[in-house]
């Protein structure tokens, strides 16, 4: 446990604590406390995660021989060898054969204020009889097909449907162009793509069917489009190619049986994009992804099978198939929305969790940055008094925003799940739970099972300092590498230290058993020989009134080798000049000190972000210096960089 201390502003409630997941299963195998059973699932991960596996209830078709195998290296590591299993059977059939059948699966809203529901027993067949028809269109194990949708039910019965038969899919962001989402098509080898005729955002249609018809001209081995009709608008069309998904399960009745895969079967190829050249597949398989996202939700996030899950997310990001997945292990509901969270006014967002009695609730922090410019007014207009858990991930926080987040959505008694980790890992690295205190920003620690570390430039653990997340040790959620490039995953991860999984975060653990990630390694500024993360100067610009948000890059400098340059988006109200630019470098330097304070601040109207919201601050240097900026496919909001000025 962590060092009593006044910057605690979350302490758990004991009986809340006392009936957690966590807790329970502390006492299932008389381990006394935390810190106790976090040493024994790092030391001995072969007992953790089979007994993870005995404790969340999962089944198997057929039983493993041995939990972990390392024979081939920590970096090839296999789990549960010899079983058989079927990631479908234990989201859906485990549950109808239990008798849970009636209870909540799935809810969706629409942008529009359409709804739909589905239980467990209604999503069973939808996903039986999809999985029937894909059959008949030839689509058998092993093949590969991208889900390019919004987030409405279909997409959770397609990605469903395709592991039911063990076919492989990839999840494509809904608001990438007809380019980015071929170059997966392509580099994956997909046979089929499914997708929607459109869906609507802020109020306009997007055409996704035209982007999708697109996409497949790009990807020669695509020979069928299913497509689901969101909006009933009229789609161009290619006669023997092109199916509508009411029609292709129409006559199929769901006899479709889970098939049986080995543990380490693939089931779904998830995008990253990287910096430079294609974009990275990372490969995820049956008993990996699902056990790692299901554990997370379990322990870290207390989701039992009362609870209703809205993560703001697309599928097209890891949070998408982890919201599907993990509820559905821990039998669940989770809540879809396909829409902006600020339209048709900016308090949406906490209208639908008023609405559909939310439990809990994930966002980024710069979409809370975003909705905080209207005032704490907006979400006190609605009952959110069924929230018991925050989530965030994507970014670091800065302390405003988060106590806002606190305050005016949790009403400072639902704690805030800090979560760090990414595509590859399956879910977090780091992270908060139900029984250790909270200060703002930080994550309270490791996750159980993730042997995570701080190392200095030599490779020595180190507490107090800035230096690289890594891991020392393998779990099930570990990516199988990058599908059809192995020696880039071992170049990206494995190769700075042996044995090592090195993350690319700069992360700093305190003196109180605190961690803070303060940006990514290659995001580091080196301000004349001084290491600082761009989250820190940021956190500094945004304490000041006027500033909602920012992004901090470092700049080539002749002298001091780099300087620190700032883009500022400004709240309403005010506005940009020289008096309020020589405000906030005073500000920076007070929090940082003079030697670290910014050398320049451009004031813009947007940043670019992602989908997820995670500012692209590789993207904004890049064009800030008239470099080549790689892959910006994942952009959400593309038009921003035209707010980013060239140096001159």
């Amino acid at each position: 446990m962590h060092a009593s201390s006044e910057s605690y502003v979350w302490t758990p409630d004991p009986a809340s604590a006392q009936t957690s997941r966590l807790q329970r299963f502390i006492e299932r195998h008389g381990m006394g406390d935390y810190d106790t059973l976090y040493r024994r699932s790092i030391e001995d991960p072969s007992w953790f995660w089979g007994a993870v596996v005995e404790d969340l209830g999962l089944r198997w078709l057929r039983p493993f021989d041995r939990v972990l195998d390392t024979s081939r290296g920590i970096e090839w590591a296999r789990w549960f060898t010899g079983g058989a299993t079927n990631l479908v059977d234990n989201a859906l059939d485990r549950h109808i054969d239990a008798g849970r059948g009636g209870r909540t699966a799935v809810i969706w809203e629409g942008e529009d204020g359409s709804t739909r529901t589905l239980t467990y027993a209604e999503l069973h067949g939808e996903v039986r009889r999809f999985a029937s028809a894909l059959r008949e269109l030839g689509v058998s194990r092993g093949d590969v097909a991208g889900v390019f949708m919004p987030l409405v039910p279909e997409v959770v019965v397609a990605t469903l449907a395709l592991s039911r038969i063990g076919a492989i899919y990839v999840p494509i962001f809904s608001g990438f162009a007809a380019p980015a989402v071929a170059t997966r098509l392509a580099d994956c080898g997909a046979k089929l793509l499914i997708t929607a005729d459109g869906f609507q955002r802020r109020g306009q249609t997007v055409e996704m069917k035209r982007t999708a018809d697109a996409a497949a001209a790009l990807a020669p081995g695509i020979r069928h489009v299913i497509v689901v009709r969101r909006l009933g608008a009229p789609v161009p069309w290619t006669e023997g190619r092109d199916l509508w998904w009411h029609e292709v399960v129409r006559d199929h009745q769901g006899d479709a049986p889970a098939e049986a895969m080995d543990p380490e079967d693939p089931y779904m190829i998830i995008y990253t994009s990287g910096t430079t050249g294609r974009p990275k597949g990372t490969v995820h398989v049956h008993m990996g992804f699902p056990l790692k996202t299901a554990m997370d939700m379990a322990y870290c996030f207390d989701v039992g099978p009362a609870d209703r899950v809205f993560w703001y997310t697309d599928i097209g990001w890891m949070m998408g198939p982890w919201l599907i997945i993990g509820t559905l292990w821990l039998g669940a509901a989770m809540f879809l929305y396909d829409g902006t969270p600020d339209h048709p006014g900016p308090n949406r967002l906490w209208e639908m969790v008023a609405r559909q009695r939310v439990t809990v609730l994930g966002i980024s922090p710069t979409a809370i940055r975003a909705l905080m410019r209207h005032g704490p007014e907006l979400p006190r207009r609605h009952d959110l008094g069924s929230l018991r858990i925050l989530g965030s991930t994507g970014e670091p926080w800065n302390p405003g925003p988060w106590k806002w987040y606190f305050e005016h959505i949790g009403g400072g008694r639902c704690p805030i799940m800090n979560y760090s980790g990414g595509t590859e890992i399956s879910g977090g690295i780091l992270c908060c739970d139900p029984l250790h205190a909270q200060a703002p920003t930080a994550f309270t620690g490791p996750i159980l099972g993730m042997a995570a570390d701080v190392f200095d430039e030599h490779g020595r653990p180190v507490r107090g300092a800035v230096g690289e997340l890594v891991l020392t040790q393998p779990w099930p959620g570990m990516t199988r590498g990058f599908w059809r490039d192995p020696e880039r995953y071992i170049e990206t991860y494995w190769s700075r230290w042996p044995g090592v999984w090195v993350h690319g975060d700069w992360v700093r653990a305190d003196a109180d058993g605190f961690w803070y990630i303060l940006g990514r390694s290659d995001d580091t500024l080196n301000i004349a020989g001084k290491r600082i993360g761009p989250a820190e100067v940021e956190s500094a610009l945004t304490s000041h009134p006027a500033v909602a948000e920012a992004a901090a890059i470092g700049v080539p400098h002749e002298i001091k080798g780099e300087v620190v340059v700032c883009f500022a988006v400004l709240r309403p109200g005010h506005e940009p000049g020289e008096e309020l630019r020589r405000d906030l470098k005073q500000v920076a330097a007070a929090h940082l000190g003079k030697a670290l304070a910014p050398d320049d601040i451009r004031f813009v109207r947007d940043l670019p972000k992602t989908r997820n919201a995670k500012v692209m601050r590789r993207v904004i240097r890049a064009r800030y210096l008239g470099e080549d900026p790689g892959d910006i496919s994942s952009l959400e909001n593309p038009q921003a960089l035209e707010e980013i000025p060239p140096l001159r």
